[in-house]
């Protein structure tokens, strides 16, 4: 583990902070230049990751709180400290899409269409993320299973779906469903193998079981979406 990658007169930069900061440049400068490509304003876009990767943090954070509860009660000031990891995908994921609803209906812009363009750079902001994780020795798995790695790989194979189902042709909101498709039953299985995150009923973790909703509804939309024609 390397939690802490230099010290710089009186201050500490963290791996992890530093690997979610990489990850929102490299996925947001990728995500502006296909914005252009497709014809969409890049300032929009711009603002728009920068409140989804704020509110991101900001719910992620406190679904972990939440999960947490106990730990965090008897050490209420270690809420704030993020540099020590402890970001909740699913926390985030809500907080975000709330807040892109809110957003994008305000300003009267259709909501699949930013999240179809969007989605893959989620996912490789995420697997850049995960090594974060690595660094900072949160998320592990069971005895010597590097599994922070092994998700970052498979995000990564889901960024490259994505981007294949992206240059060619799709319905509207085929791209992000298959995205919390493909991300529920890769969170599913990873669960499997996690040592942090206890089982809470019938053999699954409290993720097992967000999973396999995620996993029923995005499933449903696809096929909806998929037997019309446009």
């Amino acid at each position: 583990m390397h939690p802490e990658i230099c010290k710089i007169g009186p201050f500490t930069v963290y791996s992890y902070g530093l690997m979610l900061v990489v990850a929102f440049l490299t996925a947001g400068s990728l995500a502006i230049r296909q914005a252009k490509k497709e014809g969409l304003n890049p300032e929009l876009i711009f603002n728009l990751l920068f409140f989804i990767a704020l509110w991101g943090i900001i719910g992620a954070r406190i679904f972990y709180v939440l999960e947490n509860m106990r730990y965090y009660l008897a050490n209420p000031v270690e809420i704030i400290m993020l540099q020590r990891g402890g970001l909740s995908w699913f926390g985030g994921l809500i907080a975000a899409f709330i807040f892109v609803v809110s957003y994008l209906k305000n300003k009267n812009i259709p909501l699949y269409r930013i999240l179809d363009l969007l989605a893959p750079f989620v996912a490789l902001g995420q697997s850049l993320g995960r090594i974060g994780c690595f660094l900072n020795g949160c998320c592990f798995g069971r005895t010597i299973f590097p599994i922070q790695l092994y998700s970052s790989l498979l995000l990564v194979v889901i960024f490259v779906f994505l981007r294949f189902l992206q240059e060619r042709p799709h319905k509207t909101g085929e791209i992000f469903f298959v995205y919390l498709l493909m991300y529920s039953l890769k969170r599913f299985f990873i669960e499997i193998w996690r040592a942090d995150n206890p089982v809470i009923l019938l053999g699954l973790s409290l993720f097992q079981i967000i999973s396999i909703v995620v996993f029923i509804i995005s499933l449903l939309k696809l096929i909806s979406l998929l037997k019309y024609k446009d």
